[in-house]
């Protein structure tokens, strides 16, 4: 397991922007991708986001144009900039990090939306 500890989460209101982070892990720990995740409650654990150690990004449709995932390597942080927020995004998001079909989860951070 690998340590991650995400940071950013808190309330908006609808239209706002928010940017999480995630520290870890260190730049000559080898990982396959680093993602973002969340689950609203009653509902399962969804992706929103994912890049690969090379630089590719995924989206899930429902933030596709308003997220953007990045990594900055100097400081070892993966981001996630939230515009544009909506009701519907409230969620607990959880990064993630994946090697091979190894999986490492942080503690989550809350973002809620306000109507």
């Amino acid at each position: 397991q690998v340590r991650l500890v995400e940071s950013g989460g808190g309330l908006v209101q609808a239209g706002g922007s928010l940017r999480l982070s995630c520290a870890g892990p260190t730049n000559n720990f080898s990982f396959d991708s680093m993602g973002w995740y969340r689950q609203a409650p009653g509902k399962q654990r969804e992706l929103v986001a994912t890049i690969t150690r090379g630089g590719s990004t995924n989206y899930s449709d429902s933030v596709k144009g308003r997220f953007t995932i990045s990594r900055d390597n100097a400081k070892n942080t993966l981001y996630l900039q939230m515009n544009s927020l909506k009701p519907e995004d409230t969620a607990v998001y959880y990064c993630n990090l994946r090697v091979l079909f190894n999986y490492s989860w942080g503690q989550g951070t809350q973002v809620t939306v306000s109507s």
